[in-house]
C-alpha cells in the first residue's frame, strides 16, 4: 500500500459513531517530536463559517500513512500548544 500524502486543503471522508460520513479538510500540518500530525475541521463548519468558532482536531499520521486519533491526553496537549505556537506566529 502506497504512503497516504496529507495537505493542506485536503478532504476526506470518516464515518461517525453513528456510522453517517463526515467530510474533514485538512487545515494544517505539523511535526512534534518526530511525528506529523493534520489539524482537521469539519468542512459543513467551514464552508458556513459563521461566527462560532469552528471545531478543529487532530490526528496522528502512522508510519504507515494511516491517520488515527491521538492517544493521550499528554500528547495531545503538546500537538495542541504546538499548533497554537505555529497560529500564534503567523499572525
Amino acid at each position: 500500500m502506497d504512503k497516504l500524502e496529507v495537505a493542506v486543503g485536503d478532504i476526506f471522508i470518516v464515518q461517525d459513531e453513528n456510522d453517517q460520513d463526515q467530510e474533514l479538510e485538512v487545515l494544517g500540518t505539523m511535526e512534534v517530536d518526530g511525528s506529523t500530525y493534520v489539524a482537521v475541521g469539519f468542512v459543513e463548519e467551514i464552508e458556513n463559517q459563521t461566527t462560532e468558532d469552528i471545531d478543529v482536531f487532530f490526528l496522528k499520521v502512522e508510519e504507515d500513512g494511516e491517520l488515527s486519533e491521538i492517544e493521550s491526553d499528554e500528547e495531545f496537549e503538546k500537538v495542541s500548544t504546538a499548533f497554537d505556537g505555529e497560529i500564534e506566529d503567523e499572525e
